[in-house]
């Protein structure tokens, strides 16, 4: 099911960036803002790649998940921290 599309982006570009961009989706039979969503999308997910996943040898994953195995150490100022409820 497509997600409805109700948010707007303006951007303003250079006369040769909007022909470079009308030419690239006309070439690729998509519309200049299918174009450029595709294209965006493909970018930000490359940019956050490294942010949002990670990839471990065998035994860096054993290490890490060994880690979480462990039981969580208590720290005095957390529990400090949580004693008391949240101003307002």
């Amino acid at each position: 099911m497509a997600e409805t599309k109700d948010q707007r982006v303006h951007l303003r570009v250079a006369a040769s960036d909007d022909e470079l961009f009308r030419s690239a989706a006309a070439a690729a039979h998509e519309s200049l803002s299918q174009f450029l969503v595709e294209s965006g999308r493909e970018r930000a997910e490359r940019v956050l790649a490294d942010r949002t996943r990670f990839v471990l040898t065998p035994t860096q994953w054993r290490r890490f998940t060994a880690a979480l195995d462990r039981p969580p150490r208590e720290i005095p100022e957390l529990v400090e921290l949580f004693r008391h409820p949240r101003p307002d």
